[in-house]
This record gives structure tokens, sequence and C-alpha cells, in this order.
């Protein structure tokens, strides 16, 4: 049998539905903690992606794709406006 998990300790992917509003309760919001899960979230990335023996064009996609995204968000409010105009 495998050894208990503490709920804190568990990965989301593995907490269940019931379980979430528990383990939200115990992240850490506070501005030191959200820069740290930044950091890991980082970390993981460029040591899975971008710090490997052998790259591809994978990680750098996901970064050009994840500006894309978020540049087209931040002008949605303009582009919103022009998408109904036929020709003026």
């Amino acid at each position: 049998l495998p050894a208990a998990v503490l709920l804190k300790d568990t990965k989301l992917m593995d907490v269940k539905l019931g379980q979430l509003g528990s383990w939200l309760a115990m992240r850490d919001f506070t501005p030191g903690g959200i820069m740290g899960a930044m950091r890991r979230g980082y970390n993981r990335y460029y040591n899975k992606y971008i710090n490997v023996r052998k790259g591809g064009l994978g990680g750098i996609s996901m970064v050009l794709a994840g500006y894309v995204v978020l540049s087209y968000m931040w002008s949605y409010s303009h582009v919103k406006h022009d998408r109904r105009r036929k020709y003026h």
C-alpha cells in the first residue's frame, strides 16, 4: 500500500473534487507564496522544454503561442469594436 500523503502535499491533478475547497484553503496566497509558485512553474517548464540535451521547437513555440494569446486578450476590447464594421 502506498504511504498516506497529506492533502497539503497532494498535487492538483490528484485532488478529488470534494477535497478541492480544503486543498485551496491550504495554499499560500501571499505575494511570496505566489512568486514561489511562479518560480517553481518556470523552473519546471525550463527544465522540461528548454534545458534539454536535444532540444526542439516545442518549448519556444509554446512561449510564442502564449504571447499571441495574451496579446489578443489585451487588445480584445479594441478588436471587439472593429469586427462589426463593414466599410468604415
